[in-house]
């Protein structure tokens, strides 16, 4: 997406045999400690799985954990075939993201297991006992870790399950494969292309789990120009601009109002000390995210049977009054801190025009060109008329589009039912399954859906909260295994 001097996280390769990611200072492991037996390994490409999940991120993670939990209690004879894959050469989460300083925004107790099971050997407490930091941690009292840390303890736990996983595998397609006597679908071919070689690999699987995450939004004005990049990809491409930029003191641009908006502009503050940058945001002012504890119930797994029981009005509604929890906001101790930050420049500048760091409300870029010297040209409305702003290196911190199932499934439409409006979002059960026609598909198949579906499910769909109890009752669903 970043073209020429920004470029994406680049990806090292490794063959199937694979590699454990490499802990934080700290992280320790037992080498003689047994890899979970709940998972079966696949044997060849030709045999039929059990289920292959799309992505191996949380929402997969967490599903591995708690098939693992349920097999670890009432163990499945043979053992689920389960197969992850994941087009990362190795388990990352938010990488391009991990900033010096940055907390998670929800507690702890939210992880991958303690709020389905307190008793899991994968919650974040026992991590921090199998690492030697659990009394440590608690000193620090403290709900909210590290986003370094929490990402420490999510490949712990992915370590754990590395012989069903595969990486460098990018799904390009999900098809029927089998159809029983009936005619029905029995199982789905799901195509991946090798990242590190280009070939394809066909696998068979009665059911199929897209957890593929977000696809990061670059506005269109911002298509097709050098020095432009989202914020998914900040972390690695700042650091190639620090190495190359050493001489020189390049301006920055970040747009959007939401915390990682916010977290970068920070972070390029204090980073170059000596550049101009703006924060183009298109309200009046930087807003907080609201986590009152009475306004935060609306991420408790419990409320997402009432929402999924609401009309598709009263849940657009909800929605709506409920985005200040989670969308173009601020947690408020950053919020303070950069008002401090730009008191102090107050303090030393009375005109604000010459203030090297600036916020600048109520603007939206409404067309952008490649200066003569490559800057990025930027055009700015606002209700005081037109403007234009130039900065050497642009980060456009402007969300995700959740609809890489869409693609994957476009060759299964003509298994939903008649009735169904072509173009129209995928059908989906309050247990995330694809409502395909019964006539069609075998009960004993099905595609589950993860992470994509906030207009049904609730606010809760695409983050942590509620990961743990989801992955639960997605395995209960599939397997018919309590969790």
């Amino acid at each position: 997406m970043a073209p020429s001097a920004i470029s994406p996280t680049s990806e090292a390769t490794h063959g199937e045999n694979l590699e454990i990611p490499t802990p934080m200072k700290g992280h320790t492991m037992d080498a003689n400690e047994e890899i979970p037996s709940s998972l079966a390994p696949q044997s060849s490409p030709d045999e039929e799985l059990d289920l292959i999940c799309v992505g191996f991120g949380p929402a997969s993670l967490a599903i591995a954990i708690a098939l693992h939990d349920a097999q670890t209690a009432s163990p499945l004879t043979p053992r689920p075939k389960v197969l992850f894959l994941e087009k990362q050469t190795q388990f990352a989460w938010h990488a391009g993201m991990q900033l010096p300083g940055a907390k998670m925004q929800i507690s702890f107790l939210k992880d991958l297991a303690t709020p389905r099971d307190p008793t899991s050997r994968f919650t974040f407490t026992n991590y921090l006992h199998q690492n030697g930091r659990l009394n440590h941690f608690i000193n620090l009292g403290t709900f909210l870790p590290s986003r370094a840390e929490y990402e420490d303890y999510l490949r712990w736990c992915a370590s754990h399950f590395s012989d069903a996983v595969q990486y460098n595998q990018e799904v390009s397609s999900v098809t029927s494969a089998t159809n029983g006597p009936d005619g029905k679908v029995t199982s789905f071919s799901v195509t991946s292309r090798d990242v590190t070689g280009g070939h394809y690999i066909t696998r068979k699987a009665r059911n199929v789990v897209i957890a593929a995450g977000g696809k990061p939004i670059l506005p269109e004005v911002l298509q097709g120009l050098k020095h432009i990049a989202h914020s998914s990809q900040y972390a690695s491409t700042i650091a190639q601009i620090s190495e190359r930029e050493c001489t020189r003191n390049p301006s920055f641009a970040v747009i959007g109002s939401g915390q990682s908006a916010a977290e970068i502009f920070n972070n390029l503050w204090s980073r170059f000390p000596n550049s101009q940058i703006r924060l183009v945001i298109r309200g009046a002012s930087l807003r907080q995210s609201d986590d009152s504890p009475f306004v935060n119930e609306i991420f408790d797994p419990d409320r997402v049977d009432g929402i999924y029981a609401q009309s598709p009005s009263e849940r657009a509604a909800a929605l709506a009054l409920d985005r200040g929890t989670n969308y173009g906001v601020v947690r408020l101790t950053l919020l303070e801190h950069l008002y401090d930050e730009m008191y102090q420049q107050r303090l030393r500048e009375p005109d604000s025009s010459k203030w090297r760091c600036q916020i600048l409300p109520q603007r939206n870029v409404t067309s952008a060109t490649q200066g003569d010297n490559g800057e990025v040209v930027m055009h700015l409305s606002s209700k005081s008329g037109e403007e234009v702003l130039k900065a050497d290196y642009v980060f456009a911190a402007t969300g995700y589009q959740r609809n890489a199932h869409e693609e994957m499934l476009s060759s299964l439409s003509g298994l939903l039912p008649e009735k169904a409006e072509a173009g129209a979002r995928l059908p989906v059960s309050r247990e995330y399954k694809v409502l395909y026609d019964t006539e069609k598909i075998d009960k004993s198949a099905g595609i589950w859906l993860q992470g994509c579906n906030e207009a049904t499910h609730g606010l809760s769909d695409t983050l942590l909260s509620i990961l743990a109890i989801r992955s639960g009752e997605l395995v209960q669903s599939i397997f018919g295994q309590q969790s």
